[in-house]
């Protein structure tokens, strides 16, 4: 199955150590999502926004274990059409939390994704709405 990675998710080697063993990873992008994140990262509707992540294809007995996980149990499914490169329009399935369950701040959290999007070669405009997160707010 097609799954849409927007956080740390997107990391291959994290993937591989929860037992999800990815394939055709490609680029793309969530139209009218933002990504906030709380204690973990979530995509929010925003109407004109973009939420960059990386497009795999993963088993699907491995992506239910993976958000059985306790720290990511209440993600919910949905399905969603990616953008890809050359302007591909892929279905895919993407996890979020309900907004009412997105709560508290983690800048840890935010610093090693800017780093993963940065690596990952996001649009400059996106990196700078993570760095903005990767900031303690006085």
């Amino acid at each position: 199955m097609e799954v849409f990675f927007y956080g740390l998710f997107m990391d291959h080697n994290i993937l591989l150590k929860n037992g999800v063993i990815p394939s055709n990873p490609r680029t793309g992008y969530l139209s009218d999502f933002t990504l906030k994140i709380g204690t973990r990262a979530s995509l929010i509707p925003s109407k004109g926004e973009k939420s960059y992540g990386i497009l795999m294809t993963v088993d699907k007995s491995e992506i239910q274990n993976l958000y059985a996980e306790a720290s990511v149990a209440d993600y919910v499914p949905e399905e969603v059409n990616i953008m890809t490169n050359p302007h591909e329009s892929i279905k895919a399935v993407c996890y979020n939390l309900p907004s009412e369950l997105l709560t508290g701040t983690n800048t840890s959290y935010a610093k090693s994704l800017y780093e993963l999007a940065k690596q990952k070669g996001f649009p400059n405009d996106y990196l700078g709405k993570i760095k903005k997160m990767t900031k303690t707010i006085a």
